[in-house]
C-alpha cells in the first residue's frame, strides 16, 4: 500500500524518517477503539448514502475479521505504516481492495486519533474511578471496625492531640472521595465526539455527527472543528487528576513507612507486601509502600511531558501531538496497578493498638483540652493558652504527666480549677469531648462514615 500523501511527492519516505515518525509500535494498544470508530463511520457514512450500503456491509465485515485476527494475535503491525491507523486501513485494503479505501471518506487522522484516544481514556477512566470507589470502601471499612481505636494525631510530625485512629483513615477515605469527583467529571469532557472534524475545517459531504456519536455513546458533538483536532485538554485533565490522586496514594504510603518502622512501631505490614534484604536477614522493608511514593514522581513528569509539549503549538494539528499517547498510557498503566495494589494491601495491615494508645497519652496531648476549660470558665484564650504552657512547663522541669498534678499544683496556675480538670485531660474524654462537626469524636466521625457511604452509594 502506498503512503496516503504518495500523490504529491516524488520521492519515498527515507527509512530513518519512517522508524523515527512511527507510532504504532505504541499505538497500536488503540486498535478496538480504532476499529470501534471506523465501523460508527461507515454505518454513517451508508446512512447518508455517501457510500452505498453494499460497501459500508464490505468494510464492516472485513473490519470485524481485523478485529478478530488482532485479537486471537495473528495480526501484524507493520512500522512502514506508522501507526494503528494506517496498519488497519492497509490490512482492509488488502482484504476487500480499494472499496477500504472509501472509509477514509470525511475523516482525516487528525479526528480519527482524538476519537481513539477519548474511546480509550473514557474505558480505563470508568475503570480508575471503580478502582477510587473501591479504595474508599476499604478506608471507610478499616475505620469502621477502628472506631474505639485511639492514636496521637500530628502537626509538623510533632505528637499534637489525641484523635480516633478512625477519623484518621476517614481523613484518606474523604481525600480519595474528592479524587472519585473529579475524575468523574473529568469524564464528562472526555465523552465528547471529535470525529467528523476531518483535518481541520469539517467536510463538505452531507454526514451525521449526532448520528456517530449516538452509535459511540457519546454525551455531546465538538463544537469547534479546529478545536476537535487541536484539543488534548481531556488528555492534560486525566493527567492531572491522577497526578492529585497519587498524591493522596503517596502520602498514604509515606505514613505506611513511617509507622511500619521501629521508631513508631504503629503497624505491622503483611509479608506479601514488603521484602527482605539480600545481606540483613532481619529487615522487612516496605518496598510496595515506597514504589507507590516512587511513582507518583512517574506520574507527575507524564503531567510535566504533556503540558510542555502542547504548551506552544499553534492551531490546528501538529505532529508533537504524536507524543501525547505514551504519557497517557503509562500514566494508566501506573495508576491502576498502584490503586490495585494498595486496595490489596490496605486491609491486611495489623494495627498495635497498645503502642497507639500509649502515644496518644503522651507528650502533653490533652493541654489543648485544660485551655479550652478555662475558656469555658470565662478566660480569654490566650491568657488560657499561656497559663497552660507553664503548667506543661512545670509538668517537664518535675517530670510528671498532667494526670500526675495534685489540684493544689493546678490552682497555683488558676483559682479557676476545680476538681472537674481531671474529667478533661484523660485521652478518652478529650476525644469525646469534642462536639463541632467534622471533629474525631466517635459521634462524628461516625456521621462521617454514614455520609460517606451514601455518597457511594
Amino acid at each position: 500500500m502506498k503512503k496516503p500523501w504518495a500523490g504529491r511527492f516524488t520521492e519515498k519516505t527515507s527509512k530513518i524518517v519512517e522508524q523515527y515518525t512511527e507510532s504504532v509500535s505504541f499505538d497500536k494498544r488503540l486498535w478496538k477503539y480504532d476499529i470501534e470508530g471506523s465501523i460508527a463511520h461507515a454505518k454513517m457514512l451508508s446512512k447518508q448514502s455517501i457510500i452505498s450500503k453494499k460497501d459500508a456491509d464490505k468494510i464492516i465485515k472485513g473490519l470485524k475479521e481485523i478485529y478478530r485476527e488482532i485479537e486471537e494475535g495473528k495480526f501484524r503491525f507493520r512500522q512502514e505504516f506508522e501507526d494503528i491507523h494506517m496498519n488497519i486501513e492497509a490490512a482492509l485494503m488488502e482484504k476487500i481492495g480499494e472499496i477500504g479505501g472509501r472509509l477514509h471518506t470525511a475523516r482525516s487522522r487528525n479526528d480519527q486519533v482524538a476519537l481513539d484516544l477519548r474511546l480509550y481514556l473514557r474505558e480505563e477512566v470508568r475503570e480508575i474511578i471503580d478502582l477510587l470507589k473501591n479504595i474508599e470502601k476499604t478506608l471507610v471499612d478499616m475505620a469502621e471496625k477502628n472506631l474505639n481505636v485511639i492514636m496521637p494525631g500530628y502537626t509538623h510530625l510533632q505528637r499534637a492531640q489525641p484523635v480516633l485512629l478512625a477519623h484518621h483513615l476517614m481523613a484518606y477515605a474523604h481525600m480519595f472521595d474528592r479524587d472519585r469527583m473529579r475524575v468523574e467529571d473529568c469524564l464528562k469532557r472526555i465523552n465528547i465526539l471529535p470525529l467528523g472534524s476531518c483535518a481541520l475545517a469539517g467536510t463538505t459531504l452531507p454526514i451525521n455527527r449526532r448520528y456517530v456519536a449516538e452509535l459511540l455513546k457519546f454525551d455531546a458533538v465538538s463544537e469547534n472543528s479546529m478545536d476537535s483536532v487541536s484539543d488534548r485538554d481531556f488528555a492534560l485533565e486525566f493527567l492531572s487528576c491522577s497526578a492529585i490522586f497519587m498524591v493522596h496514594i503517596s502520602r498514604v504510603a509515606e505514613e505506611l513507612i513511617l509507622w511500619s518502622s521501629e521508631e513508631f512501631s504503629f503497624i505491622e505490614l503483611p509479608d506479601a507486601f514488603t521484602t527482605g534484604s539480600s545481606i540483613m536477614p532481619q529487615k522487612k522493608n516496605p518496598d510496595v509502600a515506597e514504589l507507590m511514593r516512587g511513582k507518583t514522581g512517574r506520574v507527575y513528569g507524564n503531567l510535566m511531558s504533556l503540558l510542555i509539549i502542547m504548551k506552544g503549538l499553534p492551531l490546528a494539528y501538529n505532529r508533537d501531538m504524536q507524543e501525547d499517547k505514551e504519557p497517557v498510557f503509562d500514566t494508566v498503566d501506573t495508576v491502576k496497578l498502584t490503586l490495585n495494589a494498595l486496595i490489596q494491601m490496605l486491609p491486611k495491615v495489623k494495627f498495635n493498638i497498645k503502642r497507639l494508645k500509649d502515644t496518644a497519652d503522651a507528650a502533653f496531648s490533652t493541654a489543648t483540652d485544660i485551655a479550652e476549660y478555662l475558656v469555658r470558665k470565662g478566660v480569654p484564650f490566650r491568657t488560657a493558652h499561656e497559663i497552660t504552657g507553664k503548667i506543661v512547663r512545670h509538668c517537664i522541669e518535675n517530670k510528671k504527666r498532667l494526670s500526675d498534678l495534685a489540684i493544689s499544683e493546678y490552682k497555683s496556675f488558676s483559682a479557676l480549677f476545680g476538681q472537674d480538670i481531671y474529667n478533661f485531660i484523660g485521652i478518652t474524654e478529650s476525644v469525646n469531648a469534642k462536639k463541632s462537626y467534622g471533629s474525631t469524636s466517635p459521634e462524628m466521625v461516625k456521621e462521617q462514615i454514614k455520609s460517606l457511604k451514601k455518597r457511594l452509594r
